[in-house]
């Protein structure tokens, strides 16, 4: 009897370990992830944990994860916002083009009066007009790229005295030998972390992520609510564009495309899920920075380019898939 007792025991026990490991793996997989990434190609590059590099990639990072800080925001609400690559196009392309006509300060502030109109726009349309978000803002990316390319007339804009103007430092500035971009990154994100996880704020857009229906009735105004993750999404996608304009001191009318796509997949893989309602912004900063590191990490192991939209498209399947099998408590499904 004693020896089944022990039994029962150590196969309680070894149940509760088991969980407190998968609860473990649930909560900080995505930093145990990171870790095993930046082990797994320091191994075969003895450049890749250098000083130069990482802050190399985490300035590089910067613009994705300025952006990925807003589209988080609004994930956690319950939608989604594919309309950014584009918004950055016309954002970086206007604050460029409107520096020699205006000057700097003029530029910057029509450039994000403007940006935050289209955020608004976004808002209005998904809050109020309560259109599906994958549609309008598809919509949106396809029409904000038509009105760069109408603006531009489809050509490329440069500023013609880039050495004369203190429009560079927001790009390529550094305080106190840190990166500019590095630092308005980590502002902004700790600013929306903050008001993420301590405000009423954060806690409405949590609840109309994850439960609409009971957010509506307990007094919460969700249009309102929808609304603002636009605007904040589309300041995000300001701040960014300053920085990717002065950064380069000229700009593609094209320039960001694509970048819906990296974004996504830093928010992702973070563990932000797509249902919404949940998600936390310095995952999706951990998540930003695992996706510049892999790509920084091939780039040394010497394969070409395009193999880190394979390993992009690789990362965003396998990401999904197991948010969905935490959120159903199994890897596949049973139901055909």
């Amino acid at each position: 009897m004693a020896s089944i007792e022990q039994g029962k025991q150590a196969i309680m026990l070894s149940k509760k370990h088991k969980a407190g490991l998968l609860n473990f793996l649930s909560a900080q997989g995505i930093l145990v992830f990171f870790l095993i990434c930046m082990f797994a190609f320091s191994l075969f590059s003895e450049q890749f944990l250098s000083q130069s590099n990482i802050m190399t990639v985490v300035r590089q990072a910067s613009i994705i994860g300025i952006i990925a800080v807003g589209v988080t925001v609004v994930i956690i609400g319950g939608n989604l916002d594919l309309s950014v690559g584009s918004m950055l196009s016309f954002s970086t392309v206007l604050v460029v083009d409107l520096h020699d006509k205006i000057g700097p300060a003029g530029a910057i502030i029509l450039m994000f009066v403007l940006t935050l109109i289209i955020g608004a726009v976004n808002g209005f349309l998904i809050g109020f007009m309560r259109l599906n978000s994958l549609i309008v803002t598809l919509a949106m990316l396809s029409a904000i790229q038509g009105l760069v390319l109408i603006y531009s007339g489809g050509k490329n804009v440069d500023i013609a005295n880039q050495s004369d103007t203190w429009f560079a430092f927001f790009g390529r500035g550094y305080v106190l030998g840190i990166a500019v971009p590095v630092i308005l990154f980590a502002i902004l994100a700790i600013i929306v972390q903050v008001v993420m996880s301590h405000t009423s704020y954060g806690r409405r857009i949590f609840a109309v992520g994850g439960n609409p229906a009971a957010a509506v009735y307990s007094g919460i105004r969700k249009n309102w609510c929808v609304f603002s993750t636009y605007l904040i999404s589309a300041f995000c996608v300001s701040c960014a564009a300053l920085v990717l304009g002065s950064r380069v001191m000229g700009s593609q009318n094209n320039v960001g495309q694509g970048y819906e796509l990296l974004v996504l997949a830093g928010i992702i893989l973070g563990g932000t899920s797509l249902l919404g309602g949940a998600g936390s912004i310095w995952k999706t900063i951990i998540g930003v920075l695992i996706l510049g590191f892999i790509q920084n990490g091939l780039l040394l192991l010497g394969y070409p380019y395009y193999t880190q939209w394979l390993v992009t498209w690789v990362i965003i399947i396998l990401a999904v898939w197991l948010d969905l099998a935490n959120k159903r408590k199994r890897l596949f499904t049973t139901h055909s």
